[in-house]
């Protein structure tokens, strides 16, 4: 239970700053320090050691305090002090030597209970009864301090480092810095309400668009109409035509006879500081979308991108804000409520069919190629919106996340991150966070986790990477499921769009297959890193019941009934799907991974059979037909393996249009849904915390 801490007045830290900015300083002084500590739950400047003076050898550090990171703001860390400190941090993966949170979502008791798993607990627990009261106290002044802050205050926290030492069961602080700065300045407000304008325009209009060849512009257009977007709504700006591909152009923004609700850029990126001038000057435009790449992504051009975001981020203070605009180095937006496809990649390339009943996510991401790729791979992923934020010149991650969660009918959001602006970490947790706790699933990967990778960052979208560690830490704190590495941001995705309606009830799973190796390697891969699922003790009547099945198909001699099972390769569809249903109703069974064995014989996979001719998925009796309303009628998470090649892509493509969730390997499907699992319950836990008894959202 957090212990009640009556906190000293909240002007106590900005009278010190003041005080000490009057002395020249930007740190403040021991009797300062004093003064602070006080607030931080009665810790005092009297049980500093003495500098110099060594510290006894039966005692154990520990290094607490507040940072201001560029992205998050004010974010709370924990973590080993003394020499150590920094070894132990390389040598343990994330979550388990230091913890980091953002102290605006965060809550003292929370934070102690991940600070209890890590190394440097452990430490202080070989030395003596950690002083969790004690520890419970500080974090709460740390989190109060920081949250007594105002943005609009004339100095700002930078660092409040605490070196804190066990001895004897007490806690004693053994060193205490603090420095100050001027806050920064912040970018107005993007007019957010405009991006619906983005996404369901009823006019666009283009420039750059060239009459005789087929540049980017000309493609855009193509793809505008070939989407379905009527050539009467849309404009082409060019003096020099008068029609193009039967779309009506006008010489300029001025001609407009109405206002744009979007106006696409697709001219060369010198050209563009000029034009968005014309474009703020005529309040002819809604929203602006920027294609021209290179826009402060070399060092030629980052004076000239600083002076345009300049410009772009002064006209939101114009009457009803001024434009929006997404990019630059921008691909574009697919909208299919808004009907319409504006990226240059033409269509017979990246084909768009509808994969799901009813589209209901979205693919924000920095990089366009990125999600050109990712659906053109799986294009069962089938976004309702996605969206390329390039350079985020103006429209930041933090700004769209912000606008999608307050969408009702989009239930998970895929995004791709190389670096956030100055203070949109922020924004963008904020957004996580009231997604989440709306139902939604947010589905994460940052990019630039190395140097390497950072300075490629830097190079395609003029981006900084900061500090993935960080960015995880707050993340997962938020709420989102976070990726970490390409492949697994494409299983989490897919997952979370496939199983938002099914129940997570538990964390005991079940394991079918006619592949022995394939039985095992669903098992190993049920401990994960943050989170771990468990094999399902099958009860006694589900033993029975696929012991009968297994009778009947005359395999009961060679199959022994366990979790997981390995049920022969002798196993027909009707033998897996029938035992894969006496494994969902057992009550100890809360998720099921199923091994579909393409290769077996008895199993209708080929598209068309050459050895037995209508043996093969066309079949009523095929795991085609058998197994979708088998994952229909159950709200527990199902997922199909079909671990073979090229061969049985049609029977994928199959289940997968009929709603099934399809892995091609087994561990790498095992573990998506451990992964998945694990965020999934977090979040519920999130949503829990957030609500009252009777289930009313608290303030």
């Amino acid at each position: 239970m957090t212990p009640t801490v009556t906190h000293p007045t909240d002007s106590v830290p900005g009278t010190l700053f003041e005080q000490a900015a009057k002395a020249g300083r930007g740190q403040l002084n021991p009797a300062e320090l004093d003064t602070l500590l006080a607030t931080l739950g009665g810790l005092r400047l009297g049980g500093l050691r003495l500098r110099g003076s060594a510290a006894p050898t039966a005692s154990a550090r520990l290094r607490v305090g507040l940072h201001d990171s560029r992205e998050f703001g004010l974010v709370l860390s924990a973590g080993p002090g003394g020499p150590d400190a920094d070894l132990d941090q390389g040598l343990f993966r994330a979550g388990r030597s230091r913890v980091q949170a953002l102290a605006e979502l965060g809550s003292a008791a929370d934070f102690l209970q991940r600070l209890q798993r890590t190394m440097a607990y452990q430490k202080l627990l070989r030395q003596a009864p950690a002083p969790d009261a004690q520890l419970l106290t500080l974090l709460d002044g740390l989190l109060h301090l920081a949250r007594s802050l105002s943005p609009a205050a004339p100095f700002t926290l930078q660092s409040l480092d605490l070196e804190l030492e066990l001895e004897h069961g007490k806690m004693n602080v053994l060193e205490a810095r603090c420095a100050f700065a001027a806050p920064t300045p912040q970018r107005l407000r993007r007019p957010i309400e405009k991006i619906d304008q983005l996404l369901h325009p009823a006019t666009i209009g283009l420039v750059g668009v060239s009459a005789t060849g087929m540049n980017f512009g000309r493609i855009i257009l193509r793809n505008l109409v070939g989407s379905g977007y009527s050539k009467t709504q849309l404009t082409v700006i060019r003096p020099d035509a008068t029609e193009i591909d039967g779309v009506a152009c006008v010489a300029k923004l001025q001609a407009l006879t109405q206002q744009l609700d979007l106006l696409i850029v697709a001219v060369a990126a010198p050209a563009v500081p000029e034009l968005v001038d014309e474009i703020i000057a005529s309040g002819a435009v809604a929203a602006v979308m920027l294609i021209p790449g290179s826009l402060g992504e070399t060092a030629s051009s980052r004076e000239t991108a600083a002076l345009l975001a300049a410009k772009i981020n002064a006209a939101h203070a114009l009457p009803g804000g001024g434009p929006i605009f997404l990019g630059a180095n921008c691909l574009g937006v697919v909208s299919h409520p808004g009907g319409y496809d504006s990226w240059f990649i033409p269509l017979e390339r990246l084909p768009k069919p509808a994969k799901k009943p009813q589209r209901n996510s979205v693919m924000l991401s920095q990089s366009g190629a990125f999600m050109i790729t990712r659906l053109s791979q799986n294009p069962w992923l089938d976004p309702s919106y996605m969206l390329a934020l390039g350079n985020q010149t103006d429209l930041t991650h933090g700004d769209l996340l912000s606008y999608f969660a307050q969408r009702p009918e989009i239930e998970t959001l895929g995004v791709y991150i190389e670096g956030f602006k100055d203070g949109d970490g922020l924004l963008f947790a904020r957004a996580v966070r009231s997604a989440v706790l709306a139902g939604k699933q947010v589905v994460v990967y940052k990019a630039g986790r190395t140097a390497a990778g950072s300075a490629g960052v830097m190079g395609h979208t003029a981006s900084i990477a900061g500090d993935p560690a960080l960015f995880e830490a707050v993340l997962r704190q938020a709420g989102a499921i976070v990726a970490r590495d390409l492949h697994s941001f494409d299983d989490l995705f897919y997952l979370a769009g496939a199983m938002h309606h099914k129940k997570i009830g538990g964390n005991r799973l079940g394991a079918i297959s006619g592949a022995g190796f394939e039985a095992v390697a669903m098992a190993d891969e049920i401990a994960g890193d943050d989170f771990s699922l468990q094999m399902g003790e099958l009860r006694q009547d589900t033993v029975q019941r696929v012991e009968t099945i297994l009778q009947a198909k005359k395999l009961a001699a060679l199959v022994e009934v366990r979790n997981p099972i390995d049920i022969n390769p002798g196993a027909d569809d009707e033998a897996h799907l029938q035992i894969a249903e006496a494994f969902l109703l057992d009550p100890q069974i809360d998720a099921l991974v199923l091994g579909l064995d393409p290769t077996a014989p008895s199993v209708r996979a080929l598209q068309q059979s050459q050895l037995r001719p209508g043996y093969d998925i066309s079949d009523p009796l095929s795991t085609v037909h058998l197994m979708p309303p088998l994952v229909a009628r159950h709200d527990k998470p199902v997922i199909g393996i079909v671990d073979g090649g090229r061969l049985y892509d049609a029977m994928c493509d199959a289940l997968m249009d009929r709603g099934v969730c399809v892995f091609r390997n087994s561990a790498r499907g095992t573990r998506a849904l451990v992964q998945y699992i694990g965020a999934r319950q977090a979040s519920e836990a999130l949503r829990h915390a957030a609500t009252g008894p009777d289930g009313a959202q608290q303030a």
